[in-house]
């Protein structure tokens, strides 16, 4: 884009520099025609290199829109999973099962409690004097239905699965394992799909950017299945939590 810029601003130089010599140097019968020509062309590229720029503009408010809106969608998948995880043991290894766990499952309210209690085997050992040792009672309080906890009152969850800007009928692509023993998941959408309806050479910039207050790469993702984590690979002014 740039390139493209500085090359048109150096043609209209050119043009008015053109313009000038031959207002200067060219014949009188001649010069109106030859100089409303070049005003003309002039105009046009003027034109062009603003359309460039605009275009360039509403594409990033666009495309930061959209980005936006996938992230969220991104951030619900990331909570269900840990939800999932913290009763399960494991990340979902798809849709299906992850909506209906959100749907059915339920936290489980707990209160840890230190106490004494006797140590049967010790008091034997000491000849009937009775010894104590250290316990943990875990006392259940109460269960708290995932949806309640996560999304309220919001059904929101139920289309998870689907990329809320861009492609219509698109789906977010998902997977879980593990890693050394470690559960992982990551779920992820290519920028392609979320800026389907841009001009292309934009979006074809948009997948090789390499920035630190942009998204890198060709997909926005959340997790990993190549290293423990759950992070997205959004910089931190496309949402206010990582």
């Amino acid at each position: 884009m740039l390139t493209v810029i500085i090359t048109i601003v150096i043609v209209i130089l050119l043009t008015v520099g053109i313009v000038w010599l031959i207002d200067k140097f060219v014949p009188n019968k001649i010069k109106p025609v030859i100089t409303i020509v070049l005003w003309i062309l002039i105009f046009f590229l003027a034109y062009i290199t603003f359309m460039s720029v605009y275009g360039e503009i509403k594409f990033n408010d666009l495309k930061n829109k959209r980005y936006a809106v996938v992230i969220e969608r991104l951030k619900d998948i990331r909570d269900s999973q840990l939800a999932y995880k913290t009763v399960n043991k494991k990340f979902a290894k798809n849709f299906d099962e992850l909506v209906t766990f959100v749907d059915t499952a339920q936290f489980v309210i707990t209160q840890r409690r230190d106490t004494t209690v006797v140590d049967a085997e010790l008091t034997r050992r000491y000849g009937g004097v009775t010894t104590y040792r250290d316990s943990v009672i875990v006392d259940t309080l109460n269960f708290v239905p995932v949806k309640d906890s996560l999304f309220g009152a919001d059904n929101r969850y139920k289309n998870m699965m689907n990329v809320p800007v861009g492609e219509p009928g698109a789906k977010f692509e998902m997977q879980a394992g593990d890693l050394e023993g470690i559960p992982v998941f990551e779920a992820k959408v290519k920028k392609d799909v979320i800026l389907f309806d841009q001009e292309r050479n934009l979006v074809m910039k948009e997948n090789q950017v390499i920035s630190v207050d942009a998204v890198n790469g060709s997909e926005l993702k959340v997790g990993s299945m190549n290293e423990v984590n759950t992070n997205g690979n959004w910089p931190k002014n496309y949402s206010k939590e990582q």
